[in-house]
């Protein structure tokens, strides 16, 4: 009986061994895959000519434009105002 025992016992180990073989090719591969991604997103961010960093960059460039724009449109509005008033009340 023991011998029928082993044989069994030895054939439950194989099985295992050959699920956990199977198991850890699958985490080998979908490694790869998880590596290729954060690769990808990697390069989605730090690229320095297409990234969110040159993108976010470039927005900040533009608002600090458009914000001078504003600030000279403002006061030439303001100074012709002041102009409009004083030459209605003093002339």
């Amino acid at each position: 009986m023991t011998g029928e025992v082993t044989k069994i016992d030895i054939v439950e180990l194989d099985g295992k061994l050959e699920r956990m073989a199977d198991g850890i090719e699958n985490i080998l591969r979908c490694q790869s895959k998880m590596s290729e991604d954060v690769a990808k997103i990697k390069d989605a961010i730090y690229n320095p000519e297409e990234g969110l960093y040159a993108r976010i960059r470039a927005l900040e460039l533009w608002k600090a434009q458009t914000d001078k724009i504003g600030w000279v449109i403002i006061t030439s509005l303001i100074g012709l105002g002041c102009a409009t008033v004083w030459h209605t009340f003093f002339k």
